[in-house]
């Protein structure tokens, strides 16, 4: 397919993403499907289009003064992309297979207009509603935040310390491009231009053996300042996948005991194949089933329980766009309510002197201090560590991570902008 072809295919399928009111994902893949003449290369510049519509849908509809289909894909080539005029009008010259020539009002408005003076939600790129919520946590600052929060991520990597060295798995990996984390002593980095493919991580023997796990840099942060220790008996209440079981489990060395589970039985599925290619054998995968507590022996004698608790993921927007359009206001009211039950569950679960690590991959007040705040005000014997105790864990990096994240009473928030990481809420709680 040619540039313009591409193109072309990136309206169409905005359209069909509009007017069908299905998720993006869902839209490529049947895309793909319908058109398999197109070779890999075609299916990842064309997701990266679609991808890049999404994330500056808003700034992209200002721009052009239009919010159609076609508005949108011409101004994020200007917005995200950096062409001027000539290089979209080059694009859509009319051709076979290329979008229609560009019009006398789309050719002023690429020249003419930009995001200088538009409402923070225009040039943050979210929705409406929620810039209440960012401005409490961001200020003025809210737009630049969400802006950063609307860039493409890179692909990180976590290595594996049961089975190898950072350094050992950064040499074998180095025709990936991979690069150390800024600041998790365990992870790597590839970053990804705009029609990149992601790398075949899964092929690599890397992961094959172990090695190494696909996890964002902040979710591997998240899991170190949660301070799990060799010998002790941690609980991952919302293990999920096991993205951070793994990383807890790496942490502990194999010693203590670590038990994992989930409210949702089909999001363990993954867990049991991911525990034994990572060389994990200290981990007690607790299935839910029917009524029956999968924690009923569980009685105050944790010593750290971790919740990744289940949240808007506005921090995820990077990895995400299609959601963030997607998100409504009822679904912060349910998610507040899962919050408060998670949070009362590991009350009862932590010994005295034990630990909660409260995570959220959301950057949303609501979800982060407000809920610490409430759950204090509920559960007195419980006290928040101050963030300059949970960062210890970086070393050498801790003063210059702390400094770089915004925090509160409560708590650390990361984000795109400040971290270069995903939005991520962690708070440390030890119980008298």
């Amino acid at each position: 397919m040619t540039p313009a072809a591409r193109l072309s295919a990136a309206i169409e399928l905005i359209d069909a993403i509009d007017t069908e009111r299905v998720p993006a994902a869902k839209a490529l893949k049947e895309w793909g499907t319908a058109h398999r003449y197109a070779g890999s290369g075609d299916r990842a510049a064309l997701a990266g289009l679609v991808w890049d519509v999404l994330r500056r849908r808003a700034s992209s509809a200002w721009i052009m003064d239009d919010d159609t289909p076609r508005a949108r894909v011409l101004g994020m080539l200007k917005v995200e992309r950096g062409l001027d005029v000539e290089a979209i009008a080059a694009l859509c010259d009319g051709g076979r297979f290329a979008p229609a020539p560009l019009s006398d009002a789309e050719r002023a408005a690429l020249t003419s207009r930009s995001t200088a003076g538009a409402p923070p939600h225009i040039a943050g790129d979210y929705p409406e509603w929620l810039d209440t919520y960012l401005s409490e946590v961001f200020g003025d600052d809210r737009a630049v935040e969400a802006a950063a929060m609307a860039s493409r991520a890179p692909l990180d990597l976590r290595v594996n310390t049961l089975k190898a060295a950072r350094q050992k798995v950064l040499a074998s990996t180095g025709h990936l491009g991979t690069m150390p984390t800024p600041w998790s002593p365990f992870g790597l980095r590839i970053e990804l231009g705009a029609d990149a493919r992601n790398p075949g991580i899964h092929a690599e023997e890397a992961f094959i053996k172990g090695a190494v796990e696909v996890q964002d840099e902040g979710s591997q942060l998240a899991a170190l300042l949660s301070g799990a220790k060799p010998g002790e008996q941690v609980i991952d209440l919302c293990a999920g996948a096991g993205g951070k079981t793994l990383a807890l489990a790496a942490m502990m060395q194999g010693k203590g005991r670590l038990i994992a589970t989930d409210h949702d039985k089909r999001q363990l599925a993954p867990i049991h194949e991911r525990l034994s290619r990572a060389g994990v054998h200290n981990a007690d995968v607790r299935t839910p089933k029917g009524s029956a507590d999968p924690l009923a022996d569980i009685n105050t004698s944790a010593d750290l329980v971790l919740i990744d608790a289940p949240c808007t993921g506005t921090g995820t927007w990077r990895r995400n766009p299609d959601a963030k359009w997607r998100i409504r206001p009822g679904a912060l009211e349910l998610r507040l309510k899962d919050q408060i039950a998670v949070l009362d569950r590991a009350a009862a679960l932590v010994k005295p002197g034990g630990r909660i690590a409260y995570i959220t991959c959301s950057v949303l007040a609501a979800e982060n201090g407000a809920q610490v705040r409430v759950f204090v005000a509920r559960h007195p014997e419980f006290a928040i560590l101050p963030p300059s105790q949970t960062t210890a864990a970086l070393g050498d990096k801790a003063a210059d991570f702390t400094a770089a994240t915004l925090q509160s009473a409560e708590g650390l928030l990361m984000t795109p902008r400040r971290t270069g990481t995903d939005g991520f809420f962690v708070a440390v709680m030890r119980k008298a």
